[in-house]
């Protein structure tokens, strides 16, 4: 088929390459050979009258051109797909179906088991995928490579459907036999203290410290920087360090390790935890169906009675 002289089977090797920058590789996205997909860019170089990809050093960069296609390319894409594999119905019992989520560390802890158990108690056969959070995971969105994310409110994009799942306050941790859990822990001796802190994985400020910074113009002495936000309060543990972690994670941890619970002594907002799925999956009944478990999972955690009894 084409449409104004394009032949439409090349926008899925144009997606590939673009994706991939590679000509190997994208052709085994698409299960086409070297020569397939070798044959498939010089098509397409001819008609977009573009390089579309150029030799920069020792790899393949996208020209400006290419940058511009990629996102409109995938958004085609992944409108067929969605709309040629809709299903009328969705039985989880029936239902192998892989969900894809990005869930941080500290999800994966208060909110993803409880899930997981209710899936399991309506007989649930559905695989689930998950993959850890990044930068922008909305990109994953609109390339169709998540169903859903799970991330706080304040970092979900404008351009796709969401819905809050819970919210949460951030508390310190501090090892119970260290100086800063006898007494007080005052806004003075919380600046002084040596701090442990999440960094995401492949870059970005830290979610607390961009808060800090940003509502009282402070900063902290980081003494120790992980990738994780579950293993904070085990790493305070026999130190002098303080951690600042989610009030739902600490309290999950206080009966396990020796540490004490105290205030972050600035004003704190809570915030809200999300989900954010494709706005063009908003009438998924998979997708209607999984995010049904998490509000139901996610409205368990404050009822000791429905979380520990899922029958």
């Amino acid at each position: 088929m084409r449409f104004k002289k394009l032949d439409l089977n090349l926008l899925v090797a144009l997606d590939a390459l673009l994706t991939e920058k590679n000509v190997t590789r994208a052709g085994e996205r698409v299960f086409l050979s070297q020569s397939t997909m070798s044959n498939a860019l010089a098509r397409l170089r001819q008609y977009f009258d573009d390089e579309l990809l150029v030799q920069v050093g020792g790899r393949m960069e996208l020209t400006p051109r290419a940058v511009m296609l990629h996102d409109a390319v995938r958004d085609v894409l992944v409108r067929i797909d969605t709309t040629i594999a809709a299903k009328p119905a969705f039985d989880p019992t029936e239902s192998d179906r892989e969900f894809t989520l990005f869930v941080s560390d500290y999800s994966m802890e208060v909110l993803i088991p409880g899930a997981l158990a209710l899936a399991s108690a309506q007989g649930s056969r559905v695989r689930f995928n998950l993959q850890p959070q990044v930068n922008q995971p909305y990109r994953h969105l609109e390339r169709g490579e998540a169903d859903l994310l799970i991330i706080p409110q304040t970092f979900c994009s404008p351009d796709h459907p969401v819905d809050v799942l819970f919210e949460d306050r951030f508390v310190c941790v501090v090892w119970r036999e260290s100086a800063l859990a006898q007494g007080e822990l005052t806004q003075e001796r919380y600046q002084r203290a040596r701090h442990v802190t999440m960094r995401p994985p492949g870059g970005g400020q830290p979610v607390f410290d961009t808060w800090l910074a940003s509502d009282h113009g402070l900063s902290r002495e980081i003494g120790l920087a992980t990738y994780s936000f579950g293993v904070i309060p085990h790493l305070v543990v026999g130190t002098d360090l303080i951690g600042t972690v989610h009030a739902r994670l600490a309290q999950r941890l206080l009966p396990l390790l020796p540490i004490e619970i105290r205030p972050v002594p600035l004003p704190m907002r809570a915030f809200s935890q999300a989900m954010q799925w494709h706005k063009y999956l908003t009438r998924d009944p998979g997708l209607i169906w999984l995010r049904g478990l998490l509000k139901e999972a996610a409205a368990r955690l404050d009822d000791p009675a429905g979380s520990a009894g899922l029958s």
